[in-house]
């Protein structure tokens, strides 16, 4: 029902992750994050949004992903129909496809980053989301979009899309945590919600407020 793609940004030190699906509410269902931890992506045909918690915790106790994503998918008797990502801040990604969920389904661990679909019109689409990310340059969010788009062109969710979401955290600045919870057009709504909150006043004004690196930071 969702694909997904989880990264790490060397250039910037930022974690991300983007979503899309042809159901409502693809953020708040599948995308966790903890920049002192790594990122999450819980979905599937019966998502757990426990297992996207869960993930994070194993994270921030020193599991790998690996270890964290075989822990938390073998506790659950529902596994089957269940998909879940998981990316720390350093080493490779891991993922759990249960053999319940809707095909097509597929699975990509990159350099930096893990993407994951179900419900997918082909496996190829997520060679076309990972591609397309890895082909892109300039902005960390911009090319996890990029990313998106290249997913649905190569045919995406088999119902087409509904909603879509982004998240990138990083130490030095406020978190850009953006949702498209309908729309017909909800990439489109995406990137523009994206140009909005990173230009004019409302960018201008995120520069101002507290992170990790300057917890007291006031606005002037």
């Amino acid at each position: 029902m969702t694909f997904s793609i989880l990264a790490r940004d060397p250039a910037s030190g930022a974690i991300g992750g983007a979503a899309a699906t042809g159901s409502l509410c693809v953020g708040g269902w599948v995308l966790r994050g903890d920049v002192r931890a790594g990122m999450s992506a819980s979905q599937g045909y019966c998502p757990s949004t426990l297992w996207g918690e869960a993930a994070l915790s194993a994270l921030r106790s020193g599991e790998s992903a690996a270890e964290a994503v075989a822990r938390i998918t073998t506790a659950d008797p529902g596994r089957g129909q269940r998909q879940l990502s998981a990316l720390g801040l350093s080493g490779p990604g891991a993922a759990f496809t249960g053999d319940a969920n809707v095909a097509a389904t597929a699975e990509r661990s990159f350099d930096g980053g893990i993407a994951t679909g179900n419900m997918l019109a082909h496996t190829g689409v997520i060679d076309a989301l990972v591609e397309a990310y890895l082909g892109a340059s300039g902005d960390f969010a911009l090319r996890l979009l990029t990313g998106l788009r290249a997913a649905a062109a190569a045919g995406g969710d088999s119902r087409g899309l509904l909603s879509a979401a982004l998240l990138i955290l990083a130490e030095d600045r406020a978190p850009v945590t953006l949702r498209v919870d309908w729309s017909l057009t909800p990439l489109d709504a995406l990137e523009e919600l994206h140009m909005r909150a990173t230009r004019g006043p409302y960018a201008e004004w995120s520069t101002q407020v507290p992170t990790l690196a300057a917890p007291h930071r006031v606005a002037s």
